[in-house]
């Protein structure tokens, strides 16, 4: 009885890390008309954070692609564009990355935090965090 217990008491707790935590599909929601834009799958590659657009929520929108991107990413269809790059892990923040804005192309220092279990904020910004806004994603389920 004591061994069960124990299990089902590691796999809460596993639950409980798991939902807070940055990894996983994330709806979009912009910050000047709070409209849903889009899922985002946040994850983890060789040490660091991204994340890819994985659906766009708005019809018209689908088939675009990132004609104001630069480098490697000009041109490519927003739908499967990484748009989080390069975060790392600090303290209880994200940071150390950047983030593009696929309706603009631009690219901006990147740092996301926890807001509860199912919201995170995150911050695009130039320079130091204060020059930069904010949105805040709800996990998708």
């Amino acid at each position: 009885m004591k061994l069960k217990t124990l299990y089902i008491f590691i796999f809460f707790i596993s639950q409980i890390s798991f939902s807070q935590t940055i990894f996983g599909k994330w709806k979009t929601i912009d910050d000047e008309t709070g409209k849903e834009k889009s899922i985002v799958e946040i994850f983890e590659k060789q040490g660091k954070i991204y994340g890819k657009i994985i659906e766009i929520l708005e019809s018209e929108n689908r088939h675009r692609k990132c004609e104001k991107c630069e480098g490697e990413d000009k041109n490519k269809p927003i739908l499967g564009l990484i748009i989080i790059k390069g975060l790392k892990k600090s303290g209880e923040v994200y940071a150390g990355g950047k983030i593009t804005d696929p309706k603009n192309g631009s690219s901006y220092n990147c740092k996301i935090s926890m807001d509860g279990k199912d919201k995170i904020i995150v911050r695009g910004f130039v320079g130091i965090s204060l020059f930069g806004r904010s949105q805040t994603w709800i996990r998708h389920k």
